[in-house]
């Protein structure tokens, strides 16, 4: 009967210390604990350790703080021009309040979900396609301004909301690549137009500078001719000027040297013989010759054949 007693002694203890090691509770960082006493909302336990009242106390929802990704799959959406397209939408969120969290709405993330979905149909309902296509930032301000406020009653704050893929039917993609395409082609056209003219202007430019700097040197090597002409002219009055100032002096200084000698009326007569000479040169076949010249002449003869006899004798 003792060691019966002692059995059950043991195992009263252990009892004890498995309820106790049940009560004690810790709650790690970004999270948070619902705690129901009876069935009933008791209080949210935060980080730290925690115990509860055994059998009476239970953690009815494990809550995390953490800011939260949703990515939701593609809704079909129609546009205000009639194009159905789908989208796909990716939702940031964060719960603040683990109470209204666990008792504020069945399936919280399905409810986002159905909210995102309608949201989107409202907005997407107002705008033509090409307005959607161009508008995520619009459209992706006025979804999380309606998300945040509906989600509130919820405990749940959302944080961004995000366009993930806009998918219209294969016929609009078509033709938007085949616009894009002609877009391209249009801009590239544009391109090529535009660098030839900028190179057709450059070559009149390069030829009508080439032009100028041909007449401009043109128009310094006439100057330079011209002043050249200008200097050889000069330079060849100068000659002519030097020529005539020295022609003139030498007749000058012939004068002065034939008045100094005082030459006799025969030896006068006897130089222009010579020059008479000099004049006909072999060219003229008749000459006329003054009467004292002639005289001159014969006496020339006859003082050369006196001579030549006294050299005979």
């Amino acid at each position: 009967m003792g060691a019966g007693f002692a059995g059950f002694l043991v195992f009263l203890v252990f009892i004890v210390i498995v309820i106790i090691m049940s009560s004690i509770r810790i709650v790690p960082q970004a999270h948070a604990y619902v705690i129901e006493r009876l069935g009933t909302y008791t209080g949210t336990w935060s980080v730290g350790l925690h115990f509860k009242t055994p059998i009476i106390d239970k953690v009815a929802k494990r809550v995390t703080l953490k800011e939260q990704v949703v990515d939701f799959a593609p809704q079909p959406v129609i546009t205000k021009d009639n194009v159905t397209m789908r989208i796909d939408t990716v939702v940031f969120f964060q719960i603040t309040d683990p109470k209204l969290f666990c008792y504020g709405v069945e399936s919280p993330i399905m409810a986002i979900e159905n909210l995102t979905a309608t949201t989107l149909r409202n907005i997407i309902g107002d705008l033509e396609l090409d307005e959607t296509l161009t508008s995520r930032e619009t459209i992706n301000t006025k979804m999380r301004a309606t998300l945040d406020e509906a989600t509130d009653p919820w405990g749940i704050k959302v944080n961004r909301v995000e366009l993930k893929n806009i998918i219209p039917p294969a016929a609009i993609q078509d033709a938007m690549e085949k616009q894009m395409k002609a877009e391209r082609e249009r801009r590239e056209q544009i391109l090529i137009a535009e660098g030839e003219k900028k190179s057709a202007v450059l070559r009149a430019e390069g030829h009508k500078e080439s032009v100028i700097l041909e007449a401009e040197a043109d128009k310094q090597s006439a100057i330079l001719r011209a002043e050249a002409k200008k200097e050889a002219t000069i330079r060849e009055a100068e000659g002519q000027a030097e020529a005539i100032l020295a022609i003139q002096k030498a007749n000058a200084d012939g004068i002065k040297l034939l008045n100094e000698a005082a030459p006799s009326v025969e030896v006068i007569q006897l130089k222009s013989l010579e020059a008479f000479g000099k004049a006909a040169d072999g060219k003229a076949t008749k000459i006329i010759i003054p009467s004292e010249i002639q005289g001159l002449a014969g006496l020339a003869k006859s003082v050369v054949e006196v001579a030549a006899n006294d050299e005979q004798q």
